[in-house]
Order: C-alpha cells, then sequence, then structure tokens
C-alpha cells in the first residue's frame, strides 16, 4: 500500500474492487443544525486540519440521491476504496434529516441559532453539502464529487455557487438534473408527492412499531425480485420506517418535482471538462432521450449510455460494478496527480 497521500502513479499501483475488509468511521453529526449521517473509508478521519503533513490530496465525495441514506452507499464506497488502492478517502454524507439518529440525539440540534432556512428542502441541501465541506475539508485539499440521481443537481448547483472548490472531477450518475416531474416516475409521482404525501405517514408511523427482525423481512419481501440485493441495503432501509425520516424524504422529493425543470446548460459548459455523465438505457427518472439531446448539445462532453443493463438505484445489488467503471474512468486524472 502506497503511503498517505502519495499519488497513483500508473495501472501498476490501481487494485481492483476487493473483498478485503477496509477501515470505514461512522458518525451521527448535527450539519446546518440537522442530524447528519457520514461515512468514512480509511484512516483519515479529519481533513480539516491545514496544518497536518499527513493530509491527503484529493476527497472523494459521495453525494446521495433520494432517500439519500448514507448506508445505501456503504458497500459502494467501500469498493471504491479498494480500487483507489486504499490511498484517498472516500466518505458519503447523508442528506440532512434522511438518517434515523442515534438514541439521545434529535433530528432537529437543540439551539437559539437557525443556521439555515428549510435546510430539509432542495435548496437547504445544496447549502448543507458545501456547509459540511467548508467545516470539514481543508480548502486545500482537491475533491472528486461523485453524485448520484438528485445528487447530480445538487453537485452541478455546489459547483455554480463556490467556484472556489478545488474539484478536480464530477462523475454525475443517473443524474437527474432536468423536466422531472415530466419523467415517466415523475409523471406517477409527482401527484403522490405535491398532494397526498401526508396519507403515508400513518402507515408508516404504525409499522415502526415493528420489531426490527420483522420490519428487515419486509424490506426483503419489497426487494424479493432482485437476484441478489446488497445486505447493506436491507439494514439501512429499515430506517425508511421512521415517520421524521420519511416526512423529510417526501418533502425533499416533492420540491424535486416542482423545482428541478430545466438543465442548467450554462453551469455544465462553464464545467464540461470536469464533468463525466452516465445515463442509463431504461432510467424512468431520467429516460434515454434526455441523454441523447445533452449528447447534442454538448457533442465534446463526456456523456455515457450504460450497457450493462444497470438499474438507477445501482446502490441496491451493482456497488461494486459501480465503482470498478468509476475507478477505470478516473486512472488517467489520478496518475497526473
Amino acid at each position: 500500500m502506497l503511503g498517505v497521500g502519495e499519488p497513483a502513479t500508473g495501472e501498476a499501483n490501481m487494485r481492483s474492487v476487493s473483498e478485503e475488509p477496509v477501515p470505514l468511521h461512522e458518525e451521527f453529526i448535527y450539519c446546518c443544525g440537522a442530524a447528519t449521517h457520514v461515512l468514512k473509508c480509511g484512516p483519515w478521519k479529519d481533513l480539516s486540519k491545514d496544518e497536518s503533513k499527513n493530509l491527503p490530496r484529493l476527497l472523494f465525495m459521495i453525494i446521495p440521491g433520494n432517500p439519500g441514506l448514507a448506508g445505501y452507499y456503504r458497500t459502494f464506497i467501500q469498493a471504491l476504496y479498494c480500487g483507489l488502492n486504499q490511498q484517498y478517502p472516500v466518505w458519503v454524507v447523508s442528506h440532512a434529516g434522511h438518517c434515523k439518529p442515534p438514541s439521545g440525539m434529535e433530528m432537529i440540534e437543540d439551539t437559539d441559532i437557525k443556521e439555515l432556512e428549510d435546510v430539509f428542502g432542495l435548496n437547504g441541501q445544496v447549502e448543507h453539502k458545501l456547509n459540511f465541506l467548508k467545516k470539514n475539508v481543508s480548502k486545500d485539499i482537491k475533491l472528486v464529487l461523485i453524485a448520484h440521481s438528485i445528487g447530480c443537481y445538487i453537485t452541478l448547483e455546489m459547483m455554480k455557487r463556490a467556484s472556489e472548490l478545488q474539484v478536480l472531477r464530477s462523475v454525475l450518475l443517473f443524474p437527474t438534473i432536468e423536466r422531472m416531474a415530466q419523467s415517466p416516475q415523475g409523471k406517477l409521482m409527482t401527484p403522490l408527492l405535491c398532494k397526498l404525501r401526508y396519507v403515508l405517514y400513518m402507515p408508516v408511523y404504525l409499522l415502526s412499531f415493528l420489531p426490527e427482525g420483522v420490519k428487515a423481512s419486509l424490506v426483503r419481501f419489497a426487494l424479493r425480485g432482485m437476484k441478489t440485493c446488497d445486505e447493506s441495503s436491507i439494514t439501512t432501509s429499515v430506517n425508511l420506517f421512521s415517520v421524521d425520516c420519511i416526512a423529510n424524504i417526501l418533502y425533499m422529493a416533492s420540491q424535486e418535482m416542482m423545482k428541478v425543470v430545466e438543465r442548467d446548460s450554462t453551469t455544465i459548459k462553464q464545467n464540461l471538462k470536469k464533468l463525466i455523465f452516465y445515463y442509463g438505457t431504461g432510467d424512468s427518472w431520467c429516460p434515454q432521450h434526455y441523454y441523447d439531446e445533452i449528447k447534442m448539445d454538448f457533442p465534446d462532453g463526456d456523456i455515457r449510455l450504460c450497457e450493462k443493463g444497470l438499474r438507477h438505484a445501482f446502490v441496491l445489488d451493482a456497488s461494486k460494478e459501480m465503482a470498478a467503471m468509476i475507478t477505470d474512468w478516473l486512472r488517467d486524472d489520478l496518475t497526473k496527480l
């Protein structure tokens, strides 16, 4: 293994995705006054100290989709960390209020100071990620932002609002960055999310009283159609039996339907050389003609179409495969560091 912070020096130093256990640190913190779950792969637990000689050159940070629970990405960040030869930290930060806080921790920090208005909304989630970086990551560390679904919209907004961020690359997986309500899934979900979401709270409240084992069995039943399902996805999904979590998840989703309308082509154009887009072929949230159109508008962009049949929610059954692809895509960038 190379030394901490030492850059990659060619293909021979890039390890294939490994099965070996890797260091994984888990934290529940308040960010912008909201409960936030952070998973950190690698020995680096604190990247905020500018004077430290052991800081890595690069942080891989995952911006999740919705539901934005960090646990869904546990296998993904472990596989990515191994694929990167364990040289760089790989972190995933949950969306504000999407995690179920541990006993003794409230969803909202008990303080008279309100850091951010509407932290659980879409705009609040953008500011939440920027605030996390400001408080927890040295400005001297370069970033690779790996975003999934609505996380891609959040990432583009982060790059737009904070141009000072040292973003080496942004990888946008199954990007919901335009016309969400007009997508096949959006047409189905918009009425439910915008008008009827409160109806879902009562059954979730009643189900929350079930034993944890029964909840896990219900999740397994719901995912029974998959040939292989990541075990961490099952344990993470049990958190969805919390009314507070579901309320914040559905509230954010309702805003997505209303606010994610036009693609931000200006920000894309300004950052085109830093962006990698990865669209699905059967994705009902960002259908293939969205890919065709952005490919036509940005012929020089790195805009890819999935040839492996991966689902939009790839974390359920294809985390290792996705991590291996991303490692390959970024190989040249890392050897130049």
